[in-house]
C-alpha cells in the first residue's frame, strides 16, 4: 500500500462497493440502496478507504441528532488484517463526534468475534442481543453501544 487514504464516498465508487459487499456478507446491498444513502437519506454518511484512488472498504453511518449508528463497515480479504479496519473505523467516530453525536451503536454477529474485539477497543460494551436479526441465516446480533 503506497497511498492509502480515506474520505467521504462518491457516486462513482459504487462499482468498487458493490464489489466490496459482494466478497464480504452473505446478503450484500444492492446498488439502488447505495445510490438512496447517498442522495436521500440526510442522516447519512459513508467514507471510503482506498489505495492509490482504489476503495477497498468502505463505512456507513447515520447520524440523527446526538446519536450515530453504524450500518455497515467492510474490508476486502486481500486487505484484512491490516488495522485499516480499524483505521476506518476511528476515522468514522471522529466524524461522528465533529458531527455532535454523543453516542453510538451497531450490531454485530455474535459469530464475528474478531468485530467484536475491535470494537471492544473502541470502548463499545454490549447492551442487548436482537433475536435472529440476520436474514441470511437467522444468526443473533449483539447489539453493542459507546459513549463518544
Amino acid at each position: 500500500m503506497s497511498d492509502v487514504s480515506i474520505r467521504r464516498m462518491r457516486m462513482s465508487d459504487l462499482p468498487q462497493i458493490i464489489n466490496i459487499e459482494q466478497k464480504t456478507f452473505n446478503t450484500p446491498w444492492d446498488e439502488g440502496s447505495f445510490k438512496s444513502e447517498l442522495e436521500q437519506n440526510k442522516f447519512a454518511h459513508y467514507y471510503v478507504i482506498e489505495d492509490e484512488g482504489i476503495p477497498f472498504g468502505y463505512c456507513g453511518l447515520w447520524v440523527v441528532y446526538e446519536s450515530a449508528q453504524i450500518t455497515n463497515i467492510a474490508i476486502l480479504p486481500e486487505y484484512r488484517g491490516n488495522n485499516y479496519g480499524q483505521e476506518l473505523f476511528s476515522y468514522a467516530l471522529n466524524e461522528a463526534r465533529a458531527l455532535q453525536a454523543r453516542e453510538m451503536s451497531l450490531e454485530v454477529r455474535t459469530s464475528n468475534i474478531i468485530a467484536q474485539k475491535m470494537y471492544r477497543k473502541f470502548g463499545f460494551v454490549p447492551v442487548g442481543i436482537r433475536k435472529n436479526y440476520y436474514i441470511d441465516n437467522h444468526e443473533d446480533a449483539i447489539v453493542m453501544w459507546v459513549k463518544l
